[in-house]
């Protein structure tokens, strides 16, 4: 295991105070769609997100994501900023700190990341509110294929932290794409799911009632043998010792990124039972949410809605993201 590292915070906390009142907190997950800056980095695949590039990203460009990956979060609960937003597809810290900055969140968050081994660079991270979130520790769990040792993909995050004295495991993932088709990627999405299984495990064998949370852009649906079986993530109300809250949307025939006109749940939020027991904290409605407003979808000329992302191919679009955010509610 990798040793565990405290994070400093922006600023002390407590100088925001997360009150004690408060009826319900957020937590949220986003998949940002490649937030590079514009710098080269030598040691990484960031070629095409370069001034120079075929892509033109410029400063002016970068800022515009910035200001709209900002707005999309402070948008999503409406009493408050969430407490907890796992990111996905972010290249460095450089980002991460420029993003915090911007907006709403400026002065309200600290950040949790590891550079991860992925060929492109992207990582996964952490955001969260310095006043309600105490930082115990950070852990990079790392993805080592057996059968093919020279695979990167995104380490898993594992971030440990209390909410009004309650311990929370936070893990944010980035599974591996569904390049070269479902069924010919799947073995290494399942692969990633047994090892977050094994960790997720470690953790139920040390404290029975932890409170855990994963969230992640899995590539895979709440369905998907990854999900479903590996990690053994149920719907809720199954008694399973991990729930999906997505499979009631996914159920509703909802989902966060559009292939095609069709739409997939490839953003899952998974808890244990211990936050749907309704002792100390609990989800509210037993579910999670797809969080999503006019100004960040892109209607086609046949009708079809999707989120509207930055780029396709090298084509600038402008939007923010090509997927939407998902989120649920805590309540005390």
């Amino acid at each position: 295991m990798k040793r565990f590292s405290l994070i400093l915070a922006i600023l002390l906390f407590g100088v925001f105070a997360c009150k004690q009142s408060e009826p319900s907190l957020t937590v949220a997950f986003y998949n940002t769609e490649n937030l590079f800056d514009t710098e080269d980095d030598p040691y990484k695949n960031d070629n095409e997100f370069l001034p120079g590039s075929k892509k033109k990203w410029t400063d002016e460009r970068y800022r515009k994501k910035l200001d709209d990956i900002a707005r999309v979060i402070s948008e999503i609960d409406t009493t408050d900023l969430p407490v907890l937003i796992g990111l996905c597809e972010v290249e460095n810290r450089k980002v991460l700190d420029d993003l915090i900055l911007t907006g709403k969140l400026a002065g309200r968050y600290s950040v949790a990341h590891y550079e991860s081994p992925d060929i492109r660079g992207i990582d996964v991270a952490l955001l969260y509110r310095n006043d309600c979130f105490r930082l115990d520790g950070t852990e990079a769990i790392p993805i080592v294929f057996n059968n093919a040792p020279n695979y990167k993909t995104r380490d898993i995050l594992h971030v440990s932290g209390k909410i009004k004295k309650e311990e929370f495991h936070l893990f944010v993932n980035h599974w591996p794409s569904r390049i070269g088709g479902i069924d010919k990627s799947e073995p290494r999405r399942i692969f990633v799911a047994s090892v977050l299984k094994q960790k997720v495990d470690e953790v139920l064998t040390e404290d029975p009632s932890a409170n855990i949370i994963i969230m992640g852009d899995m590539n895979d649906e709440p369905d998907n043998k990854s999900l479903l079986e590996t990690l053994a993530a149920k719907a809720p109300g199954s008694g399973s010792q991990l729930v999906n809250l997505m499979l009631p949307p996914d159920k509703q025939n909802k989902g966060s990124y559009n292939f095609r006109g069709n739409w997939n749940m490839l953003d899952n939020l998974i808890v244990s039972r211990s936050l749907l027991d309704g002792k100390g904290f609990d989800v509210k409605g037993a579910q999670g949410y797809i969080f999503r407003k006019k100004w960040m979808e892109f209607k086609n000329n046949r009708g079809t809605v999707s989120p509207n992302r930055t780029y396709g191919g090298s084509n600038y679009y402008g939007g923010v993201s090509d997927h939407f955010p998902v989120y649920f509610v805590l309540k005390k």
